[in-house]
């Protein structure tokens, strides 16, 4: 068993439900929620809307590996009324699912980089993955998420 934790955004239609329906398929499909963090509202990030989100992180231990992962939360997006991937532009969305970390296994692969790639850009990943799990640490970057955050937050003097 694997221990993951994934990032989940909604901000069209009842934010709250999606995110309530999303982790319910999760703990279904993918395996035993382990932590869940509060949910936060947060602007959009990389493009404008009218619309905020409602985010959360969620740990989870799954058997699945990696890809199984990735085509579970794809399909469990698309089952909620997702369409398509955020591809260099972002845009609205029902429902955002995000692998954060699998265990700390470094993957870079055309489809699938894990750790997140942008998630120590992004306060509304690191503030609610910090709530849940402060001490993991990146394993690329080598710090702990508590410290991520507190660098992001130096650097954009921003605090939600």
């Amino acid at each position: 068993m694997a221990v993951v934790y994934l990032g989940l955004g909604s901000n069209l239609g009842d934010r709250r439900s999606y995110l309530a329906r999303a982790i319910a398929f999760l703990t279904e499909r993918v395996g035993k929620r382990l932590a869940l963090s509060a949910f936060r509202e947060t602007a959009p990030w990389g493009f404008h809307s009218a619309h905020p989100f409602l985010n959360a992180v969620i740990e989870m231990e799954t058997a699945l590996d990696p890809y199984a992962l990735l085509r579970e939360t794809r399909a469990i997006e698309r089952e909620l009324g997702r369409v398509g991937k955020s591809e260099g532009t972002y845009h609205d969305r029902v429902i955002d699912i995000d692998i954060l970390f699998y265990e700390d296994q470094v993957i870079e692969l055309p489809d699938l980089v894990v750790p997140h790639p942008l998630m120590t850009e992004r306060l509304f990943v690191l503030e609610p993955l910090a709530e849940i799990a402060p001490g993991m640490r990146h394993p690329v970057r080598g710090k702990t998420v508590e410290a991520l955050l507190q660098d992001l937050k130096a650097r954009t003097n921003e605090s939600f």
